[in-house]
């Protein structure tokens, strides 16, 4: 599946638009994570158990996204962008979401520089 950030992709040109896809996760840190990351938050720096829990909750969603594209018969998702949010005090949300799309390698393209 290709997954990009632009509204195409050199060397492909887009044949069908299957339409919008999401993946959507909700995640809360337990008890004892956030008690670890309020100490850490006390003396600065980088909160390293949130960022763990937002980096596998990224892949959770691009991996829903990417379910649910090929669910609709697409091969890429183009326009692909994060969005997140706070639910509560304890729990976020974010969400993968793009235009699932089929493309097919462009005859007309020139070739990629070796």
């Amino acid at each position: 599946m290709i997954i990009a950030t632009t509204p195409s992709v050199g060397g492909y040109r887009v044949t069908e638009t299957k339409g919008h896809v999401f993946g959507l996760v909700v995640r809360s840190r337990g008890l004892a994570g956030n008690l670890a990351a309020g100490l850490r938050s006390l003396v600065g720096g980088e909160i390293h158990e949130y960022t763990s829990l937002l980096e596998d909750t990224r892949r959770q969603a691009i991996d829903r996204m990417v379910q649910n594209a090929t669910l609709m018969g697409a091969n890429a998702v183009l326009s692909m962008r994060f969005d997140s949010s706070e639910i509560g005090q304890t729990m976020s949300e974010i969400v993968a979401y793009g235009t699932a799309v089929v493309v097919v390698p462009d005859a007309g393209a020139p070739a990629a520089a070796e």
